[in-house]
């Protein structure tokens, strides 16, 4: 399963560093599963029951803490928890603990793109859980992260589904028991949230920093100093770090080859697409899917993904007009570059032409694009 390293921050680790912020992607050791969820015990009390102060880009996390004693320390706030204790904490939110020898509890690590009626645009419970927040712990949370610690262990086909629809009781237990109590958010809170979703809009078009503030009606200066306050890491980091990690979704959870991904998030050159992605995690896309092999990912199902047809009609053989020895698209299935190329990352090759992309769901893709800033937006408060 997922590398213990991405979900935990070691109190020995040097805190002298920006604070860490751990993804459950990319990075070359990530595992993309649909949820994490583990006993406090397994790992808390392999570190002397502290968990140093740290963030993940993209998560949520849920916190049921059951027996003994536990301190949290939220956005350098220290605070005592009353147990039994349910706790709520959003993606990017600086979270650190410390629990008294023997607490029992769990913690669920949900990316957010796996339960868009829950966190994605226009979710009514979203509100209520997009910041952090703790409730007396209903008892009846027993039994649901205890029935996600058993379905992790499962490996048929109902595996996901139960998986999402366990979180989905947890999160809308959250959400009820925290509903009314979120503060308002921040001015930079709100001009980040738009930022998030535009740019989940235009992955695909591969837009520029200028682009996006130009659309959310601000210069490019006060959108990298908004980013940089939110996560810690520039404009320009974040938009590079979703595209990448989006990157890792296809390829973990379709069966769409290399260039079909990279055409697919705006990359024209597969051969560049790849390059850049082992930049950002360390291997090839071909390599990355391969060390996924044989794990318990669910298999792909057979649907469309937006745009994947257009790959081969973009650079058909028919149409191609550059030799073999010069090409460096390599995706054209009967093209003889195609086929007497090695390349450094052969997943690149295309499919025969009209070959369907396969994923696992509708609504994995890139959204429409869009030219005006998302709702909420206001110019006015940037």
């Amino acid at each position: 399963m997922d590398d213990p390293g991405i979900l935990w921050y070691y109190p020995d680790m040097d805190t002298t560093q920006p604070i860490p912020a751990f993804a459950l992607y990319g990075e070359g050791r990530g595992f993309p599963d649909v949820l994490h969820c583990e006993r406090i015990a397994d790992r808390a009390g392999l570190h002397e029951w502290q968990i140093a102060p740290h963030r993940h880009p993209n998560l949520h996390q849920f916190f049921l803490i059951r027996r003994g004693a536990a301190w949290v320390t939220v956005d350098g706030r220290a605070r005592d928890l009353a147990l039994p204790v349910l706790l709520s904490i959003p993606a990017w939110v600086v979270h650190g603990f410390r629990f008294a020898a023997g607490t029992e509890g769990h913690v669920l690590t949900v990316p957010m793109t796996e339960l868009p009626e829950i966190f994605g645009d226009g979710s009514a419970l979203a509100p209520a859980l997009s910041h952090w927040g703790s409730a007396a712990a209903d008892t009846a949370l027993d039994a649901l992260f205890e029935a996600v610690i058993t379905e992790r262990g499962r490996q048929d086909a109902a595996r996901a589904p139960m998986l999402r629809a366990l979180a989905t009781q947890i999160a809308c237990h959250a959400a009820r028991a925290m509903a009314g109590a979120a503060p308002e958010p921040t001015r930079y809170e709100r001009h980040m949230q738009a930022f998030d979703a535009l740019l989940r809009e235009n992955l695909r078009h591969r837009w520029t920093l200028s682009t996006y503030a130009r659309a959310l009606s601000v210069s490019p200066t006060h959108l990298n100093r908004v980013v940089r306050a939110q996560t810690g890491q520039s404009a320009a980091r974040h938009i590079e770090a979703r595209q990448f990690q989006e990157a890792c979704r296809l390829l973990a959870y379709t069966r769409m080859n290399v260039a079909e991904i990279g055409y697919a998030l705006g990359f024209d050159d597969p051969a560049y697409f790849s390059r850049a992605f082992r930049r950002q995690t360390g291997e090839t896309p071909t390599g990355y899917r391969k060390r996924l092999s044989g794990t318990d990912l669910p298999a792909g199902n057979s649907v469309q993904y937006p745009d994947a047809g257009k790959v081969s009609a973009r650079h058909s053989a028919s149409a191609c007009t550059v030799s073999a020895t010069s090409c460096t698209r390599m995706i054209c299935a009967p093209c003889p570059a195609a086929a007497s190329a090695t390349a450094s990352d052969p997943g690149m090759r295309a499919p025969a032409v009209g070959t369907p992309a396969r994923g696992p769901r509708e609504g994995l893709g890139a959204a429409p694009h869009t030219t005006g800033a998302p709702r909420g937006w206001n110019s006015a408060n940037s």
